[in-house]
């Protein structure tokens, strides 16, 4: 108790550094535990069985199963010089209306 009484006793801003390195401390301590146990955990990964839990052969028989959509081909006429100036005039007529 005497430990936590001179604490007490110092000044505000060394109370508050002395808070912020404990919480730095605890921080740093609690990530190099998840980096540690995430590494064990991607070390135990088993690719094999993940890729058999996911069934990919047989996703990829279903999607052959499914009808195959086709896209339209939309054919563009080609507009002649001639035609393009009375299109831009007629716009312009327009506008000006």
């Amino acid at each position: 108790m005497g430990f936590l009484r001179k604490i007490q006793n110092q000044p505000e801003h060394i109370r508050k550094i002395i808070l912020w390195s404990l919480v730095v401390i605890f921080g740093l301590g609690l990530a190099t535990w998840w980096v540690k146990n995430f590494q064990q955990k991607i070390k135990s990964f088993e690719k094999e069985e993940f890729i058999e839990e996911l069934k990919i052969p047989s996703l990829k028989e279903e999607l052959k199963g499914l009808p195959e959509i086709e896209i339209p081909k939309i054919e563009i006429p080609e507009i002649s010089e001639e035609e393009l100036k009375k299109l831009e005039e007629t716009i312009k007529e327009k506008y000006e209306e």
